[in-house]
């Protein structure tokens, strides 16, 4: 825990909310993220897998709780009421000003993840800037099964097609992954056949809108910026990466008919057609929380 008390009042730059306008907003805010994971906690109460939402508490680790507590945002500060300084004052990046004025501390928030902001400012603003390649069809997690050694999959879901149809539609296609996350895990027959071969150092050069998994990502670099997002971006982003984990889901060699959903028939030209739909207006809402996402690095950033 880092909390720090200074003399000085808040900048003329940030934004001071008063009580009566910042502990509504947190209340809606908490509501909000107890509506979202309403139902991964009462299947975490009953000890229940879901092969589908799981995903976004185990590959992105976070907790609900995690998701309720709110923050202002780089650049909002919290004046105090009757009962003394917001909760935040007492919480990791955060000071306390001799006012009761509660706001990020910016330097020490730099300190510690500097590098992290520089990082997530140069991808973000990248893959924003390319057009949408809508010529995948969700073949990454095709890819992911390919001729496995053995019938344990990554999610405990049977193949629609069975292995020798799953195997057939990979073979017909031709693989367009550029995510490094999702390219890492194709089985080694699988890899040769992607049309690139994405890597660590060329994740920035590659990103691009119309990549599921890179729009899911926007939820994960709002999570690595942590205080320094606002709530209702983060929300945002959790909501958008839901969304899209049941298309990729959908669209995947996986039978999500047990869970109630219609797949989307990539290996066929409405199923593609369908998919590319999709995509689109996934790359329009990850592209607008990009735009947010690097307003909050230009506030952070010298």
């Amino acid at each position: 825990m880092r909390t720090t008390t200074t003399p000085a009042t808040a900048p003329a730059d940030v934004v001071v909310l008063p009580a009566a306008v910042w502990r509504p907003r947190a209340d809606a805010h908490a509501a909000r993220a107890d509506a979202l994971t309403a139902g991964h906690r009462e299947r975490r109460s009953r000890h229940e897998r879901h092969a589908i939402e799981d995903f976004l508490y185990e590959y992105y680790p976070t907790r609900p709780a995690q998701l309720r507590r709110w923050h202002p945002g780089a650049g909002t500060a919290l004046a105090p009421d009757a009962d003394g300084p917001a909760a935040q004052g007492a919480w990791r990046w955060y000071r306390t000003d001799a006012d009761g004025t509660v706001t990020l501390d910016v330097p020490a928030f730099l300190a510690d993840r500097g590098e992290a902001v520089r990082f997530v400012a140069g991808l973000v603003g990248a893959t924003a800037s390319r057009p949408a390649a809508t010529g995948c069809f969700g073949l990454h997690e095709w890819a992911m099964v390919y001729r496995e050694a053995d019938d344990e999959h990554r999610h405990p879901l049977p193949l629609r097609l069975g292995r020798d149809g799953t195997d057939a539609v990979v073979e017909a296609h031709r693989i367009r992954c550029t995510h490094v996350d999702a390219f890492r895990f194709f089985t080694p027959a699988a890899a040769p056949r992607n049309t690139l071969q994405p890597t660590r150092a060329t994740q920035v050069a590659l990103e691009q809108p119309g990549c599921l998994h890179a729009n899911m990502d926007v939820y994960k670099w709002c999570l690595k910026l942590g205080p320094a997002v606002p709530g209702d971006l983060l929300l945002d982003a959790f909501d958008l990466a839901r969304d899209i984990r049941v298309v990729d889901m959908c669209a995947s060699p996986y039978d999500v008919r047990p869970y109630g959903l219609d797949p989307i028939a990539v290996e066929t030209p409405e199923g593609k057609a369908d998919y590319v739909r999709r995509q689109r207006g996934f790359a329009a809402r990850a592209n607008a929380l990009r735009t947010r996402l690097l307003a909050v690095c230009t506030t952070l950033l010298p």
